[in-house]
């Protein structure tokens, strides 16, 4: 069966702001109804130990700061794990390193 159809090719571009990144050494992945949320952040400061107000019990305070939130629908996620496990496994037998 031949496909006439002619493939989808992306163009992506990237602004010269945007190409350097963002610095992340934290990240939260949560969800809506509508998609799936990932935050990036830094941690800003070295944990410290601190009490709850309420309970008076000890916790360690992780200050940090969001850096980029990116919101996805659904049946992208399937897709963004898929090259995550492409790019891992590709780390991985480049410097023989397995975390």
């Amino acid at each position: 069966m031949v496909n006439d159809e002619p493939e989808n090719r992306l163009e992506v571009s990237i602004s010269a702001d945007v190409e350097m990144g963002q610095y992340a050494n934290f990240a939260s992945v949560w969800h809506t109804q509508d998609g799936f949320v990932l935050d990036f952040a830094v941690i800003t400061r070295p944990p410290q130990l601190a009490n709850d107000p309420s309970s008076g019990q000890p916790f360690v305070s992780v200050p940090t700061r969001i850096v980029s939130r990116i919101r996805i629908p659904p049946s992208q996620v399937f897709e963004l794990m898929k090259a995550l496990e492409q790019q891992l496994t590709q780390y991985e037998n480049e410097t023989g390193s397995k975390h």
